[in-house]
């Protein structure tokens, strides 16, 4: 049947109809692509093997921040399309893509834009277009959404390392002769608490030895129990870290993207590590957010816009106006409200991003200063030595000999 098809006419009608790259290899060897947006580097790159490791037909691939891509496998070949979100990606997330596939400093804002430009698609709507590519690659197969597997690097992480107890003890859902008493309040407003205070290691520590949660039946179905549940937690836990001084857009975006996430999974397991995700998520960029201790309006607000604007030379002006502040006048509140010189401040924030990419990626010491903003290597040098003591090349050295 494939021989009266022509791979490469299906290929492009389908990125014209999606507005998606669209790949075609042989085995692993790309034979094809095709794409109405022009984009410097391929971001498909960091996930070439996550999605090869798909079997099945139809499958798809949800990557940390995400994006999604869909592949449809066939007679040794692979056809894969994607990127694309189902919500904008900010211009942080989008240059620290940039940054992971090594796309050149010149060109970041060029691929920011190409992104940009991607039509935004649910994963529904993916998964049903290429049902229909499926039925005529595969000799007529018809598969129903049911039918297709998620694949999220995340959550397959979390399979291996969460303890399936403690998972399990994320949920529990009385049989029907049993009376279903509540006695979550007491439960959720302690976690509440550890999650607005930025407590991550209390936290972990409160889930090893988590109670069994009666939240109410919210669904006679198990699985769709679940779900309700981890949408119940996104919805409370995203206000009270607005509450707490977390950027609107920002907490409202990832709770949007855990629920997206949520009614794409098949099982009450993998529904509990994804709640467990969500709850250490919000308490780890809580955490991140009280720097210093107990912050004020004005030092939230400027942690916020200085840790969504680390790729670029954030600058006090640029936060004064941000703020609507005189320079002179948020330097001299920053300091009597955090002790810290608010340019000492900016810097220790990239820094310490600086040190998570020398210590868990082999960027090259210029690649990491230009994505933070720096004027140069020197320039990133001499501002890291300043803080860390050591040089970055020292810096990495240390830490990948332990």
């Amino acid at each position: 049947m494939l021989k009266n098809i022509n791979l490469e006419y299906l290929c492009v009608n389908l990125g014209n109809l999606s507005a998606m790259p669209v790949r075609l290899y042989n085995d692993k060897s790309r034979i094809f692509y095709y794409s109405i947006i022009s984009l410097p580097k391929d971001p498909f790159e960091l996930y070439v093997d996550d999605v090869f490791a798909i079997v099945e037909h139809v499958g798809y691939f949800i990557t940390p921040d995400d994006f999604f891509y869909g592949v449809v496998n066939f007679d040794n070949k692979r056809l894969v399309v994607g990127p694309t979100r189902q919500t904008p990606a900010g211009d942080n997330i989008l240059k620290k893509l940039a940054f992971d596939i090594g796309v050149p400093h010149e060109d970041t804002d060029d691929f920011v834009r190409a992104m940009k430009s991607i039509v935004q698609m649910p994963l529904v709507s993916i998964m049903q277009m290429l049902s229909i590519v499926n039925h005529v690659l595969n000799n007529g197969e018809q598969l129903s959404l049911t039918d297709i597997a998620i694949y999220d690097v995340e959550q397959e992480k979390l399979m291996d390392v969460l303890a399936k107890e403690a998972a399990e003890r994320t949920i529990r859902i009385a049989d029907d002769t049993t009376p279903y008493l509540h006695n979550s309040m007491d439960i959720e407003e302690y976690m509440l608490s550890m999650i607005r205070t930025g407590d991550v290691e209390a936290l972990q520590e409160y889930f090893r030895t988590l109670p069994a949660i009666r939240s109410g039946v919210m669904a006679q179905d198990e699985l769709r129990q679940a779900k309700n549940l981890l949408i119940v937690t996104a919805t409370l836990v995203s206000r009270e870290v607005i509450r707490a001084g977390m950027d609107v857009e920002e907490a409202l975006t990832l709770s949007d993207n855990y629920i997206q996430k949520t009614e794409l999974l098949h099982s009450p397991i993998a529904v509990a590590n994804l709640n467990y995700r969500l709850l250490i998520d919000y308490a780890e960029r809580m955490q991140r957010l009280h720097y210093g201790g107990n912050p004020s309006k004005l030092v939230k607000e400027v942690i916020n816009y200085v840790r969504n604007h680390l790729s670029e030379p954030v600058t006090v002006e640029a936060l004064a106006r941000y703020l609507c502040k005189g320079r002179c006048r948020l330097s001299t509140e920053f300091k009597q409200l955090s002790g810290e010189n608010l340019s000492d401040f900016i810097l220790k924030q990239k820094i310490e991003e600086g040190k998570r990419l020398l210590r868990y990626t082999d960027k090259p010491a210029i690649e990491i200063a230009m994505y933070l903003g720096f004027s140069s290597q020197s320039h990133f040098s001499r501002t890291f030595k300043k803080y860390v003591l050591l040089t970055p090349n020292e810096y990495r050295a240390k830490h990948r000999e332990k």
